[in-house]
């Protein structure tokens, strides 16, 4: 099986190439937040830019569970898409810092309209996460327990994407890997998680110094 060191290339050089010089960009997303003024639905092909990664966007980078697999059919279908037709060799769950929808799952706020009810169903996927961390960190700072639910949704979406037979007969068969990244965007490293130490390291530091931090 191939490894990941290609992909860890590309994330050096985003490093180097992107985070340094759009350092105030990064850091005014860091300080204030994402005001976005367009949405834009783009195709899950590998052969846009870099070119070597089938992308699957959503919201928290949530996987749902095989048994939700029919309710959430655009993020499962572009999975079994790049797992049966394509087969990648890889899945990679990639979290990060200063997630609004972690932050709106952390704030579980009861829906007040038809939208929100929408994102709290999907946001619902990772409600374990939230439990784990209010029992864990109750009394901890809110930006505390969002950063340890950040990382602990990346965990159950790990654990439902082994609920998918067609996934975890192929992990049991090594022709399936399956990763959890974690991007700290203020301090600009990449952590990985090993299931061993049960804690997320560092995969890629940062040895340029580049981060969006004043």
């Amino acid at each position: 099986m191939r490894d990941v060191s290609k992909f860890l290339s590309g994330f050096r050089r985003f490093q180097q190439n992107y985070l340094g010089k759009q350092h105030a960009l990064f850091e005014q997303l860091v300080q204030q937040g994402q005001k976005p003024r367009a949405l834009v639905i783009a195709c899950c092909d590998s052969r846009c830019d870099p070119g070597d990664m089938f992308v699957v966007r959503n919201v928290a980078n949530l996987v749902p569970p095989h048994v939700q697999a029919t309710y959430f059919a655009a993020t499962t279908s572009a999975i079994a898409f790049a797992v049966h037709n394509l087969e990648v060799e890889h899945i990679i769950v990639m979290g990060h810092a200063q997630c609004g929808g972690i932050r709106a799952l952390m704030e579980h706020k009861t829906p007040s309209c038809n939208e929100e009810e929408l994102i709290a169903k999907w946001l619902g996927i990772a409600e374990d996460a939230r439990q784990q961390v209010l029992h864990k960190f109750k009394n901890k700072p809110v930006q505390v327990q969002a950063h340890a639910c950040e990382q602990s949704a990346i965990l159950v979406s790990l654990e439902n994407l082994m609920s998918y037979p067609w996934i975890s007969s192929r992990v049991y068969e090594n022709k399936l890997a399956l990763h959890g990244w974690y991007f700290d965007m203020p301090h600009g490293e990449l952590y990985e998680y090993h299931p061993q130490s049960g804690v997320f390291e560092v995969l890629v530091d940062n040895l340029e110094g580049v981060s969006c931090q004043a």
